[in-house]
């Protein structure tokens, strides 16, 4: 499966399937990327994805960036 990406309140990740996890990382302007600090769990379908990700930082919610969306 191929890196899926989001736009988390502003904040670039890209989520990876990893066996039958998640692998999720944080990318940088430059196009680097590292391990994000958090888990995504197992059961987390990809049609979940955005939603857990909104409900897990929706502290991090702005006006500027108020909202959690997939990039294609």
């Amino acid at each position: 499966m191929a890196e899926l990406r989001f736009s988390v309140f502003g904040t670039l990740v890209a989520i990876e399937r990893a066996g039958t996890g998640w692998l999720p990382f944080l990318l940088g302007p430059d196009g680097k990327r590292r391990r994000a600090e958090f888990e995504v769990p197992q059961f987390v379908t990809e049609a979940e994805l955005c939603q857990y990700l909104a409900d897990l930082f929706h502290e991090s919610a702005s006006p500027a960036h108020p909202e959690v969306y997939r990039l294609e």
